[in-house]
C-alpha cells in the first residue's frame, strides 16, 4: 500500500535498537532473583529443622525454578536474532506458572 501524497514511505524494516539487549538483560535479573529466592528457601528450610513441608516446598521451588531457567535461556538465545520473534502465549504463560509457584514456595518455606 502506497503512502498518501505528501508523507515519507512506510519503512519496511524495523530497527530494534537497544531493546533486545535490554531485555535479555531484564530477564538475567529476573534469573538471578528467582535464584536468590530459591536459595533463601533452600536457607530457611534448612535453619528452622526441615520439616517434611519445607523440605517438600523447597524441592518444589528448585523444580520451579529449573523450569523458569530453562525458558529464560530459550528466550534470551531467541533475542539473539536480527529480528526476534514474539515470545508464544505459552511460554508467557509458562513464565508467569513459575514465578507464581516460586512465590507459593517460598511463602510456604516461611511458614
Amino acid at each position: 500500500m502506497a503512502p498518501p501524497p505528501g508523507l515519507p514511505p512506510v519503512e519496511t524494516d524495523r530497527d530494534p535498537g537497544l531493546q533486545p539487549e535490554r531485555t535479555r538483560l531484564a530477564w538475567r535479573r529476573t534469573t538471578l532473583t528467582c535464584l536468590v529466592t530459591a536459595v533463601l528457601a533452600m536457607r530457611q528450610a534448612l535453619r528452622s529443622g526441615s520439616s517434611g513441608p519445607a523440605v517438600a516446598a523447597v524441592g518444589l521451588a528448585a523444580l520451579a525454578f529449573l523450569a523458569f531457567l530453562l525458558l529464560a535461556h530459550v528466550r534470551i538465545q531467541r533475542l539473539g536474532a536480527a529480528r526476534p520473534p514474539a515470545m508464544p502465549v505459552r511460554t508467557a504463560a509458562a513464565v508467569a506458572v513459575c514465578m507464581v509457584a516460586l512465590a507459593v514456595f517460598g511463602t510456604a518455606v516461611v511458614w
